[in-house]
């Protein structure tokens, strides 16, 4: 064959590649808007992408596998999938793909093959939808958002009901709220529409209404007014972090439970996937959802100690600034904060190494941590120094993670990264709250000693545990297929 007939043939590759997965998208869509079943794949989140963006993501499943998962399969399981009489469900169209192939032989067909898969699906109760209340809309609380109004569909789990500021709500102060929803510096701008109206005190997001509560106490609003029942209030304002003060949120008539989005006193700390189903919804009211390096390293530290046991071992924390820093040098309450947070490294605090232990009480008093904060908006990295109790290697390390990530109940936490070329700006928008770096991985001669580079967005993933343990505890958990 000519360079030319080559060139021939690979063009229109391209394009039956690309027609393809135009025709996936419009399966996903309607698998979502028609039955409300999410398709993933190995847990990135195929709504709304892009054709290039799920070429990538075909891309990097079979370099994970090691074994070429083509959008012509995900088209024909995707069809398979759709003929079926499923309930709302988040199934794993990669995981899904490369067990057909593994079992061909066993079914005639994937339509045979997908309806052996999922028949638990069928065994599925109904789930009632829960109203949503966030109180506060700072950089998690907007986030939240944009994820839950990205995925109301039919609206049968979580629904964003209202959302709770301070101060008056005037013009302004509403089209300033709607801006912010809208555009963001570091995650790009909200794929839907945000209108502010004045007149019912609301911001309407993609057509539904999501009113705006203006409040200075939990216990003073009366959310049945605005027809919300038995809700879930969203605490993101970091006013709030013992269990007396968050129990006034559930003075408020329309309350049910509460979720606050840091670490909290006298209340259950949740890292989910890890410690969340220790926790009853039915018989306990309010929940923590940890910090964001909680929910980075915890995640990790499990398979660790489950595979070889952790010693003792020190965490650092490379953090990107926040809120809290001071955006030029003035006074700050806490040592070195006070600095220009984009133009220094800050050593500070964390109290990730001893929060570890609420979700794993076996490591209690064997971490030591501390943070430093770092000229970048979004984009963590947490250094992990583990002394083991049995020995091990790199490849051997990295298998344990890579099964972790590959299956179980860690699959939705832990990210296994390939790149040889990874930096920060490449975890923003991963919706794993533990991006697990294998080319960065060292483990001493004697294999005792093993040092992990843990990755994380500290606003995105986290935002994305959040909304995984709000529906726990709302009990919207539809059927998944990991």
């Amino acid at each position: 064959m000519s360079f030319n007939e080559t060139y021939e043939s690979e063009l229109a590759f391209q394009a039956d590649r690309r027609r393809a997965t135009v025709e996936f998208i419009k399966i996903i869509s309607d698998l979502w808007y028609d039955k409300s079943i999410e398709l993933v794949l190995f847990r990135n989140q195929l709504i709304d992408c892009k054709v290039s963006e799920i070429l990538n993501l075909h891309e990097y499943a079979g370099e994970f596998i090691q074994k070429p998962i083509s959008i012509f399969d995900s088209v024909e399981i995707a069809q398979a999938i759709k003929t079926l009489d499923l309930p709302p469900a988040k199934l794993d169209i990669g995981k899904l793909t490369y067990e057909y192939h593994l079992e061909e032989k066993k079914f005639s067909n994937a339509l045979a093959f997908v309806a052996d898969k999922l028949q638990d699906a069928k065994k599925e109760t109904s789930i009632q939808p829960k109203d949503v209340v966030l109180y506060g809309f700072g950089r998690i609380g907007r986030l939240v958002a944009r994820e839950l109004m990205t995925k109301t569909g039919k609206g049968s789990q979580l629904r964003l009901r209202a959302i709770v500021t301070r101060g008056a709500i005037d013009k302004t102060v509403l089209e300033k709220r709607a801006s912010l929803l809208r555009n963001d510096s570091v995650h790009g701008d909200f794929s839907g529409t945000v209108i502010a109206d004045l007149e019912n005190s609301a911001l309407i997001i993609n057509g539904t209404t999501v009113n705006i509560i203006s409040a200075n106490a939990p216990e003073d609003i009366d959310y049945t007014k605005y027809g919300i029942n038995n809700a879930l209030i969203i605490d993101n304002t970091g006013a709030f972090k013992d269990h007396d003060a968050l129990s006034r949120h559930l003075k408020s008539k329309g309350a049910d439970k509460v979720l606050l989005t840091a670490p909290g006193k006298g209340v259950p700390n949740i890292v989910h996937g890890v410690n969340h189903q220790e926790y009853n919804p039915d018989t306990v009211h309010i929940f923590s959802a940890a910090s964001c390096t909680t929910n980075a390293i915890t995640p990790v530290l499990k398979a660790i100690e489950d595979t070889y046991g952790v010693k003792s071992g020190h965490l650092e924390t490379i953090h990107a600034y926040t809120n809290d820093q001071n955006l030029v040098d003035n006074f700050h309450n806490k040592y070195r904060r006070g600095r220009a947070a984009a133009l220094n490294m800050v050593i500070t605090e964390t109290g990730a190494g001893s929060a570890v232990s609420k979700a794993l009480p076996s490591l209690e008093g064997k971490l030591t941590s501390n943070a430093i904060r770092v000229p970048v908006p979004n984009g963590s990295l947490a250094i992990l120094n583990l002394d083991l109790e049995k020995a091990t290697s790199v490849d051997a390390m990295n298998a344990t993670l890579k099964k972790y990530a590959l299956e179980g109940n860690l699959v939705e936490q832990i990210k296994y990264e390939l790149s040889d070329e990874l930096v920060s700006s490449d975890i923003v928008g991963c919706s794993a709250p533990s991006i697990f770096d294998s080319k960065a991985t060292i483990v001493r001669p004697d294999g005792k000693n093993a040092v992990l580079y843990i990755w994380y967005d500290n606003e995105y993933g986290y935002s994305h545990q959040v909304i995984r343990l709000a529906k726990y505890i709302a009990k919207v958990r539809r059927y998944t297929y990991y």
